[in-house]
């Protein structure tokens, strides 16, 4: 056994020692201040037309059954109803775990100022947890000849799923300059019962997030963007601290340092991008792990693709009709 697969196995041995499981935070992403709908669900329309995004994440690239995670959003404002609504997928694969999640959202906007706005947004789906007891391997287990039988009743002989709902909460306060928002996941800490075939059951576990940006201008041509992003459940907290310089409004590049203490320290993020066209941008962020993973692996990858349709679907609200009638 190679030393990648037995701290990979490691790792499942320790979640399914028990028949309940905390479920982890959300997946990690790198590219956080660019995609905040997906973490915060008030932002919502805040992109002022409708935005797509697309993220791609391989995470610990060397390290057998690290995470591969991927995240489609849509989100527009909704003028109709003051305010917006946004879809969002999520597709997270851990070793022998698959996540899958499917939420809505709808967020009321208010106009503080002429500068100033403040959404309060609610959302719920539903997520999918399936585990593959196939790729795991238990110490009591008898696996010669391909057979597969663990001798454990909380790890599967094949592929288990469940199924459990899901709801959100945020609030996002943006102005040309200063955004702040937070935001809570998983409210209702849904258990995913696998059934008869393995005793094993994982609770989603209640996550917090709390973004900052400030946008700097610096001139005509130069733009500072620096921003933070605190991700907790309470029990475990770990933080991100970000710095973007944006050129003419095209080009961008930044740092961004993953951790707070020697003992949630966990990689220094490399970050470039550009507008390919004025609709759609590009970003990518490399992660030079800094944690005790770093001799198991060569780094982590995202990519991301953002479109903004630039217009408004359907025009503006037609002004109330007032009929007067005349007499002759």
């Amino acid at each position: 056994m190679t030393k990648n697969k037995y701290h990979l196995l490691c790792v499942f041995g320790y979640v399914f020692l028990t028949n309940t499981v905390i479920a982890q935070q959300p997946a990690q992403y790198s590219l956080y201040m660019l995609n905040q709908y997906n973490y915060n669900i008030a932002y919502a329309g805040m992109d002022d037309y409708l935005s797509a995004t697309g993220v791609f994440r391989k995470q610990w690239v060397g390290l057998t059954g690290s995470p591969t995670t991927q995240n489609v959003n849509v989100h527009l404002p909704w003028q109709y109803l003051s305010g917006g609504a946004g879809l969002s997928i999520q597709n997270d694969i851990l070793g022998a775990e698959r996540n899958t999640s499917v939420t809505v959202s709808y967020n009321y906007m208010a106009s503080l100022s002429n500068n100033m706005r403040l959404s309060i947004g609610v959302g719920g789906g539903m997520v999918q947890k399936a585990i593959d007891g196939a790729k795991l391997r238990a110490p009591e287990g008898n696996y010669e000849g391909g057979t597969i039988q663990h001798n454990d009743d909380f790890i599967p002989i094949g592929l288990e799923s469940a199924i459990a709902p899901t709801a959100g909460f945020g609030i996002y306060l943006k102005n040309k300059s200063l955004e702040v928002g937070l935001s809570a996941n998983d409210l209702i800490e849904s258990s995913l019962d696998y059934g008869s075939n393995i005793a094993t059951s994982v609770q989603l576990k209640r996550n917090y997030h709390v973004f900052a940006a400030y946008n700097v201008k610096i001139s005509d041509a130069l733009t500072l963007k620096p921003s933070a992003l605190l991700k907790s459940d309470l029990i475990q907290t770990q933080a991100d601290f970000s710095v973007l310089s944006e050129i003419n409004d095209n080009i961008f590049g930044g740092l961004s340092f993953r951790g707070y203490s020697s003992e949630t320290v966990d990689a220094l993020v490399f970050i470039a991008g550009m507008n390919i066209t004025p609709n759609v941008r590009l970003a990518y962020a490399y992660d030079l792990s800094l944690s005790g993973l770093s001799s198991h692996n060569s780094g982590s990858h995202e990519i991301m693709l953002n479109y903004n349709l630039g217009k408004t679907l359907g025009g503006v609200i037609p002004a109330k009709v007032i009929f007067n009638p005349r007499f002759y």
